[in-house]
């Protein structure tokens, strides 16, 4: 395109000029020239034309990328599954390094955590290994998971306040239903991958 420009100031250009050395002069009395001077401004505003067409259609085209990656990445999050014993619970995950680790282990294979009973507001166990942290005084409520000192998950069924990395929040059942899975006695947490076929 700026080629294309370059080539059309450079004729105006010689044309121009070579109106001058003829001693003729562009007006709007000259009909030759001037319907010269309005085919180029036409030639132009088409080009224009198409370069904005071309343009909006290319950031279509990007923005339709940018959803179908943001949908690929909804899958991805809904993919990894928790259960609570044998009760499936749906999971909003956070977008963080501890939960990306998180899935990788999940994706070599279950996650199994043994959880214990602690403070009467929630359940307690160790996922195995160390995941990235980015601990912050987090006041918590039921249904929420994090991650305590990089290497213990804990699910709450109450509050507490703390310092913790979030990991994600248990979002179909309410603080009653969350106490009847948890306040029980300890219980097993399995996290895997669900087959998207």
């Amino acid at each position: 395109m700026k080629e294309k420009m370059i080539l059309i100031a450079f004729c105006m250009t010689i044309m121009f000029s070579m109106s001058a050395c003829s001693g003729n002069t562009i007006n709007s009395g000259d009909n030759q020239n001037a319907g010269t001077e309005i085919s180029t401004s036409e030639n132009v505003e088409t080009e224009s034309s198409k370069e904005n067409v071309m343009s909006e259609g290319s950031a279509k085209y990007q923005q339709a990328e940018k959803d179908e990656l943001a949908d690929d990445e909804a899958i991805g999050d809904s993919s990894m599954t928790m259960k609570i014993g044998d009760t499936k619970v749906n999971v909003d995950w956070e977008d963080n390094q501890a939960v990306e680790r998180l899935r990788d282990m999940a994706e070599d294979g279950d996650v199994t955590i043994q959880m214990s009973m602690y403070g009467g507001f929630e359940q307690v166990g160790s996922i195995g290994q160390s995941l990235p942290r980015d601990d912050k005084q987090t006041t918590t409520s039921s249904g929420d998971i994090v991650l305590y000192s990089g290497n213990q998950m804990v699910v709450f069924y109450g509050s507490n306040n703390w310092s913790y990395t979030r990991l994600g929040h248990i979002s179909d059942k309410d603080e009653a239903e969350m106490a009847d899975l948890l306040s029980q006695g300890d219980v097993k947490i399995t996290i895997s991958m669900e087959d998207n076929v």
